[in-house]
């Protein structure tokens, strides 16, 4: 894990977070999303955020084989020191420590960033993302029954939440 580098995404790496996402998508692993996803509409996503919401990939012989964001958790000012968060990890490097240098680098972003507390909703059955949130501190706080509607069945989440 030495040789993996973790960075500040730049538009070169749209293409890269875009294909990572996709694949998330079609896994039905860790999104309700269900719409691919275009490097030009990732470099759009990327280049709308603002400095509180910034997006890292880990990097491997100059590929990039994950990526991970700080994202808004509500638009209402209360909100302002809580952020829900995303980590994908391609293919090939899922469950190889990839998700949880992003993860932990997250974390670090997000106290430098002033965020009080962290939260993601998971699907229960992603069993290596909530073992790595669990690992990591995150803890249940609930679940939200039949949240989405995915390849013809209701889908619950699991809502975790770190205070930093």
């Amino acid at each position: 894990m030495e040789d993996i580098a973790v960075r500040f995404a730049t538009p070169r790496d749209a293409a890269a977070v875009a294909a990572i996402y996709n694949q998330g998508i079609e896994d039905r692993i860790a999104t309700l999303e269900t719409e691919l996803r275009s490097a030009d509409e990732r470099r759009q996503w990327m280049a709308g955020r603002g400095a509180r919401h910034p997006v890292i990939v880990a990097e491997q012989a100059g590929s990039v084989i994950g990526w991970a964001s700080l994202n808004p958790f509500n638009p209402r000012p209360a909100y302002d020191h809580v952020a829900d968060f995303s980590v994908y990890v391609e293919r090939g490097w899922r469950g190889k420590g990839v998700g949880r240098r992003l993860l932990e680098r997250l974390i670090a972003l997000a106290h430098q960033l002033g965020y009080h507390k962290m939260v993601l909703a998971a699907f229960a059955f992603n069993t290596a993302g909530m073992a790595l949130y669990e690992r990591l501190g995150f803890t249940t706080v609930g679940v939200y029954r039949e949240q989405g509607w995915l390849d013809g069945a209701w889908v619950d989440v699991v809502i975790m939440e770190k205070l930093l």
